[in-house]
């Protein structure tokens, strides 16, 4: 009912049977209040500069400010849920994402020393090829969202690191201080300055690396990782190409204790390929091009979330706004997802701060619910527990194969599990 009155009232094109959710606006929706607004956003990640494309499309004049000389993304290769997906559609993105990434179509894992499967997520057990996740570098990701908010007509201020905020003005380090906005979005990640959020470090984290793709018997539609227990974690991600490139590539990742780094870097590279080697042999053609430690970078991760992910007319989004672990791949989307919630509330109301509460309130319970997801799954693969293994390897993995968890798993890896955008309408 809530997504039909979605559907009704603000033009949202309702979800065909199955597992795809659709949340761009349709054409002549009839959204009224809309207003020009001066627009500030700082950071330059996927969320910033969706966050720029959509709102300078709809005719905002929009400025995103970016701590580095040039914009750069930070990381290795993630998943574009199809939620995700339906937001780069929106921007004009997606095409050239598909291009550049890989069709992912099942999750799977097995446990290194049984060989026993303890994951196994279909997108699409139909075989329609309708339904998947994108395995992309956040290069090609990059890329593809920054074009799209520039051809908007965002204009991108670089070498500027957010420090501050007061009155409609943003304070950077270099001591230069911004024009003032009507509206003030922080979309600067994980670490941001901007925001009041509070969150509890994670005891485990990964190492990530990019190689190229090579000969193997990993299938290269799938996410595929090998556990033993919980204190081992490795996985492959196939990721597509990279800008400029041809050369299919893939992410692969280790896990360790958040404080385990430095002992890792005075480990003998050898040493850790050996050993991971002998956990996961499909492992070993992805780690012939790791010559040196510093091909891997290290991740930590902390779970917390903003109560209250606005201001007087500020916006809080992305990381900056709530924290999790990458277990669930939704980290992007909900990014993306913020984003798009954002541009429609302001689209459907013409007072700022109401709008933001709008905001708030269509991602309030999709945001809860995945966060609640990931700190639940989370330690099931990534801690030092003993119990949590056997109870996700004896009992919560066979119960995911029966009657209809199957395609619950599959709407939460998808990110519908609820609507992403919940009800913009008024409270």
């Amino acid at each position: 009912m809530m997504m039909q009155r979605m559907v009704m009232d603000v033009g949202i094109a309702a979800p065909p049977r199955g597992v795809q959710c659709r949340i761009a606006l349709a054409p002549g929706s009839g959204i009224t209040g809309h207003m020009r607004l001066k627009i500030g956003i700082a950071g330059a990640g996927i969320g910033g500069l969706a966050a720029g494309a959509l709102l300078a499309a709809d005719g905002h004049d929009v400025t995103v400010y970016d701590q580095f000389d040039a914009p750069r993304p930070v990381g290795s290769g993630l998943v574009i849920q199809p939620v995700g997906l339906e937001v780069l559609d929106a921007i004009g993105a997606g095409q050239t994402a598909r291009a550049k990434g890989r069709r992912i179509t099942r999750m799977l894992g097995h446990e290194s020393d049984t060989k026993a499967r303890v994951l196994d997520v279909w997108y699409d057990r139909e075989g329609d090829g309708v339904t998947y996740g994108l395995g992309i570098h956040r290069a090609a990701l990059f890329d593809a969202v920054l074009q799209s908010a520039l051809q908007a007509g965002a204009t991108l201020m670089s070498s500027h690191e957010a420090r501050s905020f007061d009155a409609g003005h943003i304070h950077f380090t270099n001591q230069a201080t911004s024009p003032r906005f009507e509206l003030i979005i922080d979309a600067s990640g994980a670490g941001s300055d901007l925001s009041a959020i509070t969150a509890k470090p994670l005891p485990y984290g990964a190492i990530w690396g990019t190689v190229p793709w090579p000969d193997t018997e990993l299938p290269a539609d799938n996410l595929s990782q090998s556990y033993r227990r919980a204190d081992r974690m490795m996985g492959v991600l196939p990721c597509g190409i990279l800008p400029g490139s041809d050369t299919p590539q893939a992410a692969i990742f280790w896990s360790m204790p958040r404080d385990g780094h430095p002992d890792w870097l005075a480990t003998p590279l050898e040493a850790w390929k050996h050993e991971a080697t002998t956990l996961w042999p499909a492992f070993a053609p992805f780690l012939e091009t790791i010559k040196a430690h510093d091909q891997m970078t290290m991740a930590r991760y902390a779970h917390g979330t903003l109560r209250k992910p606005y201001a007087d007319k500020i916006a809080i989004i992305g990381d900056s706004a709530h924290k999790a672990s990458p277990q669930l791949g939704q980290g992007a989307n909900m990014a993306l997802l913020d984003a798009m919630a954002l541009a429609q509330a302001l689209k459907y109301e013409a007072n700022v701060n109401v709008a933001l509460h709008h905001y708030a309130s269509a991602r309030r319970w999709h945001v809860r619910l995945y966060q609640a997801m990931s700190w639940a799954f989370t330690p099931q693969y990534q801690s030092d527990s003993t119990w949590l293994p056997k109870l996700r390897d004896h009992a919560l993995f066979p119960l995911s194969q029966i009657g209809p968890t199957p395609r619950i798993l599959t709407k939460l890896v998808c990110g519908n599990l609820i609507p992403p955008l919940g009800s913009l309408m008024p409270r």
